[in-house]
């Protein structure tokens, strides 16, 4: 069974592709053009173990929002189409991820309801070229096309190794509640469906 997808999405202020393969190594390519948005999901692909393709074109002379947020969009597209009818998964996850100084700490129910509480400690306006009030915005456009709910939380003194824990916490997480459960042969829930 292949658990992959590839989702473009075309607008008049981005090209975004993205190809996820749950059952990867970790190999990522990534170029979205906002250099600390690459490392994050650069990140978040070798901890999951996905293979994550990304390529997005935008409007940065703008600014990064619509970059950032129309990736989290289609990679979130991506997550629901590799999972497809979420029958055999494990579908929730858990992990406590630490950088140093911070901690963050990620929840995850890939069951098909999308709801997200992302509580970032960030002190700074940017980390690199990246907007730090678009980490939050990013996650929650992820939950909402992926079908994820998201309980993540990170504290610490530095902006980057915050974010960055939170992204690892995040991907270990994922790779847990993404994982075929052996004992499993339906849809983990008593509804019998997502």
């Amino acid at each position: 069974m292949s658990r992959t997808a590839t989702v473009t999405r075309v607008t008049r202020e981005t090209a975004v592709a993205v190809t996820l393969d749950l059952d990867g190594s970790g190999t990522a390519e990534v170029g979205t053009g906002v250099g600390f948005f690459d490392h994050l999901l650069t990140s978040l692909a070798h901890h999951a173990l996905f293979d994550l393709t990304v390529r997005t074109e935008g409007d940065l002379e703008i600014d990064d929002h619509h970059t950032v947020e129309d990736t989290a969009l289609v990679l979130g597209e991506a997550l629901a189409g590799a999972l497809g009818d979420r029958s055999g998964i494990v579908r929730y996850g858990d992990a406590a991820v630490p950088m140093d100084e911070a901690l963050a700490i990620a929840a995850v129910d890939v069951g098909g309801r999308p709801y997200a509480v992302v509580d970032l400690e960030l002190a700074t306006e940017r980390i690199g070229d990246l907007t730090t009030q678009n980490l939050p915005h990013a996650l929650e456009a992820l939950c909402r096309t992926a079908g994820m709910t998201l309980h993540l939380t990170a504290r610490g003194r530095n902006d980057h190794h915050v974010a960055e824990a939170a992204f690892k916490a995040l991907a270990r997480a994922l790779r847990v509640a993404v994982a075929l459960d052996p004992r499993r042969t339906g849809i983990a829930s008593t509804k019998g469906t997502a």
